[in-house]
């Protein structure tokens, strides 16, 4: 929810943004430059700090043609992960230009932007043009709009092409949003669940749509067909347009504005049964349903498998595509945004019993020692390090019980190996593209709580690996990622003098003292990163500053 209603309510083009959602370059969409980060660093440039990021290259990517009917813009960033997978993206920005563009409105461009998040892109920018322009006069802030494009004969550090009239309808399949297929190819699978919405898919016409196909048409008896708005703005409208009438009436089931189902909320999937969702996440256990079977697709694939029950390409469908024109003018109704107290207000927090103070942090010791409690594979996600779900985020202000569901995904018995070790700390070694996915910094705090002090990776993704220096948990990748396999799960590994070794340069030796072997592990941080580990995270050295 969070996402579109900024940019209905918030985004201006040219302006920065950071949020602590890491699909915040969604903001892009209306020519923002806008960056996912952690909680942590999104709070301290509230508070007047400067942010970091690495310096990427920017990728362009030159669209022409027009989206064939039954094809829409999801679509296109499914081609892109098709071609880049989830780690392609990495420390690039991508940015769209070309006359593709005239094709595609501001909302269609935010599902793009969104989902760059999936392809490890720092940030994703589309130009602030005449359909940013009729968006903006749509929400009723048109005097906000200004004009930002490419310079004539721009350069990229790396470029591509995509004809939009060549796509056809794809889906990504479990457990992956880079795997991604033709519909064709896997239709004809029962479904049991369809799902449209998300900050992924959060247009009006991503509703509108599927509303229209499904007019005077019935739900398969076996699907679930679930609709989130993102907004209340969208709900608003759907219901005057008769559009909710439609779904509802076609057997739809309509749940409150916000993330629900995507991080676990609600909805979660019957055990090894197919739900077509239209979030930009499929990771494992990620729905809320440990064995699940979640498919990305676009609203038109999800609502052509809820008539049919079956995974639909939908152009197979026995219908013309619906046209659907953005209306000029929508109810807008600002009443429920409350803007934020004045500086100069003390305001009294209240906390109930399940919100408690964030745990103290020890400096970095001058030798690191202990056990690789776990060793994991490639583009472990965050969700599978701190899981989401209904279960788990009621404690996420509570670090010590939220801490209990650490890793629980790909090994139950971590947290009790972990607090027997808590006091000595210990390791996790991992494979390429380690924490990929949701910004939330729990998938860094929680495990630093329980005594994680250095991560051993082949690569890391990017939010992640900021999250991990911001509670001092040291970051480290093999040299040579051979070496990956030579550490086995309680191996006891030792880094000598390690605050005199990251502090006088990049290259570090790891000892792994039950096989008696040395590996060549190197760090990528800043000075004023070591500076943070060592002190123990960005809050010991604020408050040592300040």
């Amino acid at each position: 929810g969070r996402v579109p209603v900024h940019m209905e309510r918030f985004g201006i083009p040219g302006k920065t943004l950071v949020g602590s959602d890491s699909h915040t370059p969604a903001a892009g969409s209306l020519g923002m430059l806008a960056l996912g980060a952690g909680g942590l660093e999104v709070a301290m440039a509230m508070a007047g700090e400067p942010l970091y990021f690495t310096m990427p290259q920017v990728m362009g990517v030159r669209l022409t043609g027009k989206l064939p009917d039954w094809v829409s813009a999801k679509d296109v960033i499914l081609e892109m992960l098709r071609r880049y997978d989830v780690d392609g993206g990495v420390n690039k920005i991508i940015e769209y230009y070309g006359p593709g563009l005239e094709n595609l409105t501001a909302m269609d461009r935010h599902v793009i932007a969104n989902m760059g998040t999936e392809l490890g892109a720092t940030s994703t920018v589309f130009p602030a043009d005449d359909a940013v322009r009729r968006f903006m006069r749509q929400q009723g802030r048109e005097d906000e709009w200004v004009e930002l494009k490419a310079d004539e004969g721009a350069g990229y550090a790396l470029e591509d092409e995509i004809d939009l009239s060549e796509l056809e309808p794809l889906i990504a399949l479990p457990s992956s949003p880079g795997n991604v297929k033709p519909v064709r190819e896997v239709a004809g699978n029962d479904i049991y669940q369809a799902y449209i919405g998300s900050s992924a898919n959060p247009g009006l016409r991503d509703f509108a749509i599927p509303a229209l196909v499904a007019d005077g048409r019935q739900i398969h008896d076996r699907v679930s067909f679930d609709v989130n708005p993102t907004s209340r703005q969208i709900l608003e409208n759907l219901m005057e347009m008769g559009l909710l009438a439609k779904l509802v009436h076609a057997g739809a089931r309509i749940h409150q504005a916000g993330c629900n189902g995507c991080i676990g909320m609600g909805q979660a999937p019957a055990t090894n049964q197919i739900s077509l969702r239209t979030v930009p996440r499929n990771f494992p256990g990620r729905s809320g349903t440990k064995e699940d079977a979640v498919y990305l697709c676009s609203p038109e694939t999800a609502v052509a498998a809820a008539l049919t029950g079956q995974i639909t390409d939908p152009r197979d469908l026995d219908m013309p595509y619906p046209e659907f024109e953005e209306p000029e003018e929508i109810i807008i109704n600002e009443k429920m945004l409350v803007p934020p107290a004045p500086v100069n207000v003390h305001v009294e927090l209240e906390k109930g019993p399940n919100i408690k103070p964030l745990p103290g942090f020890k400096p970095l010791p001058d030798v690191l020692e202990g056990k690789a409690l776990l060793v994991v594979s490639d583009d472990v996600s965050t969700d599978e390090i701190m899981p989401a779900g209904s279960k788990i985020l009621p404690y996420r202000s509570n670090i010590p019980e939220i801490s209990k569901f650490v890793f629980s995904q790909i090994d139950e018995d971590y947290y009790d190996r972990a607090m027997a070790h808590q006091e000595q700390g210990h390791f996790v070694v991992a494979g390429e593209n380690y924490g990929q996915g949701s910004s939330r910094e729990h998938a860094a705090l929680a495990p630093r709580f329980l005594g994680l002090r250095a991560v051993i990776a082949k690569s890391f993704a990017r939010i992640h690996w900021q999250n991990l220096v911001n509670f001092g948990i040291l970051p480290l990748t093999f040299t040579d990622t051979a070496d990956y396999d030579r550490v086995v799960e309680g191996d006891l590994l030792t880094l000598p003098d390690i605050c005199n070794v990251i502090r006088s340069g990049r290259q570090v030796e790891l000892l792994n003292k039950t096989k008696d072997e040395k590996y060549s592990v190197e760090h990528a941080l800043s000075s004023r990163q070591v500076e943070i580990v060592l002190v123990g995270g960005q809050i010991n050295q604020f408050r040592k500053r300040h």
